[in-house]
């Protein structure tokens, strides 16, 4: 088929979508339907496996909404999450600190209390969430890169914020991703509460090729999604992968680099975005117990253009991604929109794009992508982390050090 005929029936498949969407009333009118918002060519030639799994049809969305800077004054922020307050909480990744900004702009001075973090590359302080009962108990849980013996390692710690805001006390690590390795990349670092009430943590297979085949390995941490209690035990109802060693804390494996995290707000099912090579970006819906592939299948190439593997992106027993990216937009932290402050967003799905520099949106209906838009193009921004907060609006970083409030107008 040739390229102009495939994104026409991409496009015919939104709009029909879109003229079907009263069949769901959970989902609002996703806006105006548009070209696909990809237009640059794939790295591959690679055949999805169902249509609109990529560069589907994209959007527009007709509320006006405005985007305003609140603070240039963050050093490579990496994780954002909102106070009971209003505000932010923001983990600096190379310095390794937390800062409290406010929605008025001001920023904190630099949290003390957390463990050394390694800053190199892609280390240093990563993603943080707060304990469900932080108004009561001011509990926090972060992910940092520790360097100890025989290397680095994604390791997961907690502390609560002292009541003058000034320091994290008892800090304690209380989950380390083994093996450790030298290599400072692909450490994954998102981190969240399930409806359960257990953490959710993405660890990276940390991209060297020693590290790269423990992605589908039970016995090892690297490259899998982990589910741990608060006190960094395996969870209960943890799945059971029927292998000789499997860990107990694991809870879905074949992953590369996974640098998002989001809870759905009505079903609760938890979706993640992952780094793929060249081409082969990814956004997964979890299920326990499942292979998400990497490396045996993927939608991307080497860096150099060599195939991946045996080069196939279909393999029974392993998922397939909700959808792909190629080229690539580097997707990172992510967030649920929910509420009718702008209609088109709600249940959409935002993504920070890094190599992309925009904020994705990305319309869902039936497990399914059905649009795509990319807001806030002409900033020029790699965008690292995204929530929304108390008052509704998006709130988000970039490494370049800009915190973002989205909101309608």
């Amino acid at each position: 088929m040739k390229k102009t005929n495939y994104m026409l029936s991409l496009s015919m498949a939104v709009l029909t979508l879109f003229s079907c969407s009263n069949d769901d009333k959970t989902l609002n009118d996703p806006g105006t339907p548009t070209n696909p918002v990809e237009n640059n060519s794939p790295n591959t030639v690679y055949t999805p496996a169902f249509e609109g799994q990529t560069r589907i049809g994209g959007l527009q969305t007709n509320t006006e909404y405005e985007a305003k800077i609140i603070t240039s004054g963050l050093t490579s922020p990496w994780g954002v999450k909102s106070l009971p307050d209003g505000r932010l909480l923001v983990t600096e990744k190379t310095k390794g600190t937390l800062r409290i900004v406010k929605v008025t702009g001001e920023v904190s001075a630099a949290i003390t209390g957390l463990p050394t973090v390694n800053p190199s590359n892609q280390g240093g302080l990563l993603g943080l969430c707060l304990d469900p009962d932080f108004a009561s108990n001011r509990m926090i849980y972060w992910v940092f890169a520790e360097a100890g013996t025989g290397g680095n390692r994604t390791a997961v710690a907690k502390g609560k914020l002292s009541n003058d805001e000034k320091t994290i006390e008892g800090a304690t690590v209380i989950y380390r991703a083994n093996p450790a390795n030298p290599s400072d990349l692909h450490y994954g670092g998102r981190i969240l509460f399930d409806k359960t009430g257990n953490l959710i943590v993405s660890t990276g297979e940390r991209s060297v090729l020693e590290t790269r085949p423990l992605a589908q390995s039970v016995t090892a941490a690297l490259g899998k999604v982990i589910r741990i209690t608060k006190d960094g035990q395996p969870a209960s109802g943890n799945p059971n992968f029927n292998q000789a060693g499997a860990l107990p804390e694991l809870y879905s494996i074949g992953h590369r680099n996974p640098q998002g995290l989001a809870l759905h707000p009505d079903t609760g099912e938890i979706w993640l975005s992952e780094h793929g090579p060249r081409g082969g970006d990814e956004i997964n819906r979890l299920k326990a117990g499942s292979n998400y592939g990497w490396p045996v299948i993927t939608y991307g190439i080497e860096y150099g253009g060599q195939k991946i593997g045996e080069g196939i992106q279909k393999k029974e027993g392993m998922e397939q991604p909700v959808y792909y990216w190629d080229p690539v937009v580097s997707p990172s932290g992510m967030t649920f929109y929910k509420g009718n402050r702008v209609p088109e967003w709600e249940n959409n799905l935002f993504i920070g794009a890094l190599s992309g520099q925009h904020i994705i949106r990305l319309a869902i209906k039936d497990n399914r992508v059905i649009g795509e838009e990319r807001l806030l193009v002409s900033e020029g921004q790699r965008f690292r982390d995204i929530t929304q907060g108390n008052d509704g609006a998006l709130y988000a970083v970039t490494d370049g050090g800009r915190l973002y409030k989205i909101d309608k107008k």
